[in-house]
């Protein structure tokens, strides 16, 4: 079993959000609660109050270096449509996108359009155009799928898709590989919750169970989604849970690939 790491980039800057959606509102009451409860320490709020003044709600660069560090191809899906609490621009994506590929990072889109056969191909289009690339994966944002979903995009020209949360091997949607995935940040620290709920150590746990379902299960890949806004000490325990991931992956033998690598792999 390999491990396919992948990025989603919902947020790049506050000031996306002021009197456009109730994510500022929402993010206050969370960080409060996490206080209250014992989830996040007194360095940790006042840290989300310095990111929230510098206007800075991504962490990009820092996570590329630590994946580059431990030989973690960088995968990321970067929108360019808003859609629900994501509100970037196109200019603001095109930035860190450029700087994507100046360090040899996998790059798709975080795809907005689901059910709607010309709005999905809209997007496609939209993504070649900006980023000049020719083949090029999806991953939805919060994963909103209907039963055509994946028909439809196979249909717009996507070289694969990662938006199904599965434990099935890839397989593919006429000419597009479906890669489903394990492992999500939120999923895990979260745990059902709008704000972190667990400790680090029951994050491992849980962790640690699905990779043992994902090898009893014969995978090939495990997928992990991780955002990067959470690679900061502002959320230490995602910080640090996913720090200890990669540390336990590569303690256990499996090896890191992206997507398009493993496209190459299973069409060898």
């Amino acid at each position: 079993m390999k491990a396919i790491i992948s990025h989603d980039i919902d947020h790049i800057k506050v000031s996306e959000h002021l009197f456009r959606d109730v994510i500022v509102p929402k993010y206050m009451a969370r960080m409060h609660v996490e206080l209250v409860s014992g989830k996040i320490s007194p360095r940790e709020y006042i840290l989300r109050w310095s990111d929230f003044f510098k206007n800075k709600w991504q962490n990009i660069d820092e996570l590329i270096t630590f994946n580059n560090i431990n030989n973690v191809p960088s995968s990321f899906f970067v929108a360019v449509n808003k859609g629900i609490g994501l509100n970037y621009t196109n200019d603001s994506a095109l930035i860190w996108i450029e700087q994507m590929q100046s360090r040899n990072c996998e790059i798709g889109i975080h795809g907005i359009e689901f059910n709607d056969p010309v709005l999905i191909k809209r997007e496609h289009d939209l993504f070649a155009s900006l980023t000049k690339l020719n083949n090029f994966g999806i991953r939805m944002h919060y994963v909103r799928n209907t039963k055509e979903t994946f028909q439809l995009l196979a249909s717009s020209g996507y070289k694969y898709d990662s938006t199904e949360h599965s434990f099935k091997n890839p397989y593919k949607i006429d000419g597009m590989w479906e890669f489903p995935f394990q492992i999500m940040d939120g999923w895990i620290i979260e745990n059902g919750k709008s704000w972190q709920s667990v400790n680090l150590e029951q994050a491992k746990e849980s962790t640690r169970r699905i990779i043992d379902k994902a090898d009893k299960e014969n995978l090939k890949y495990l997928g992990v989604d991780f955002h990067d806004r959470y690679f900061s000490h502002s959320y230490k325990t995602w910080l640090n849970w996913y720090m200890w991931l990669v540390e336990y992956l590569k303690q256990n033998k499996i090896e890191f690939i992206n997507y398009n690598n493993a496209i190459r792999e299973l069409e060898a």
